[in-house]
């Protein structure tokens, strides 16, 4: 017996298409909820048929399960049918965790843990050589801002990508893909800003709001690289880091940055300020954010 121990239902729902593809035989699956189950459900499920034909057997959101219904997965773990798998998905949740605890003692057990924000590029990038692409970090960072944190979604981008560009995918592949998507525009337009490029940094934040992207999160992404432009200003240094940024977006900005000055990064700061201030509170925030950016993108070349 299988136990598929995360929070993640993708990520479990990966390991158990795994466990299923490894099982001989042919099988056939079968998959039951256990809130709808009883302790002789599950005897009754796992019985061997006449013809003893491979099958397997899923049980999902076993965090959901009575007392009765983990005792009984307790002695098919501990009495296995040669020809029968059981899968068990279970959160790690519920109020039956003691015997969950007894469970895995038995079971074959598969802890699937979640995949970290600051884990994620490394994820996108492991997620696209599995299908024998190589990519750079610039990449798998347009694909998050093109698609958002969801595994899945991220998982069914990164495989259209692969297919639509014959395994070499690059920035403009994934923005041609993704073109028009809010996420995306809202980091475009923070890029567009720190290098001066007034015009299409306030055609993107009208396309962005036209779209439905909230003000207050183009204003953070906003915040991202001007934040960035002054901390990696005041170091000056090469190899400088800002905390939270990875290494190749901070040499990135660090290059924009020395086009800066002083006082544009202090007035930068200042419509910043307001402008965070102006999309939290009353008025008009998409104003506001045109406004800003305008203004901003403008200080760049100054």
């Amino acid at each position: 017996m299988h136990v598929i121990v995360g929070e993640d239902d993708f990520l479990v729902e990966r390991v158990r298409d795994i466990i299923i593809q490894r099982t001989e035989g042919n099988p056939t699956v079968e998959s039951h909820h256990c809130a709808e189950l009883t302790g002789s459900m599950v005897y009754g499920l796992v019985t061997p048929t006449l013809m003893r034909e491979a099958r397997v057997i899923v049980f999902t959101h076993g965090e959901l399960a009575r007392k009765e219904v983990m005792e009984a997965f307790i002695s098919v773990a501990a009495d296995p049918v040669d020809e029968i798998t059981v899968i068990l998905m279970h959160s790690g949740g519920g109020k039956q965790k003691k015997l969950l605890t007894q469970l895995k003692k038995t079971a074959t057990v598969n802890e699937v843990k979640p995949v970290k924000p600051r884990d994620r590029m490394r994820w996108v990038m492991d997620e696209f050589r599995s299908h024998n692409a190589r990519v750079t970090p610039d990449v798998a960072q347009a694909v998050l801002e093109g698609v958002g944190s969801d595994l899945r979604e991220l998982a069914a981008a990164i495989a259209q990508l692969v297919s639509d560009n014959n395994g070499t995918v690059t920035v403009d592949s994934v923005r041609t893909m993704y073109q028009g998507v809010a996420e995306v525009s809202g980091f475009e337009i923070a890029d567009l800003i720190v290098s001066g490029q007034t015009a299409k940094a306030v055609a993107s934040t009208r396309r962005a709001l036209q779209l439905g992207e909230p003000p207050v999160r183009l204003t953070s992404a906003i915040a991202s690289n001007i934040t960035a432009i002054a901390c990696l200003y005041s170091m000056r240094g090469a190899g400088a880091q800002v905390p939270g940024m990875p290494p190749w977006k901070a040499d990135k900005l660090a290059k924009v940055a020395r086009r800066w000055s002083e006082d544009s990064i202090s007035r930068a700061v200042v419509i910043l300020a307001e402008l965070e201030e102006a999309t939290k509170g009353w008025g008009n925030p998409e104003y506001s954010v045109e406004f800003a950016v305008r203004r901003l993108s403008e200080l760049a070349l100054q």
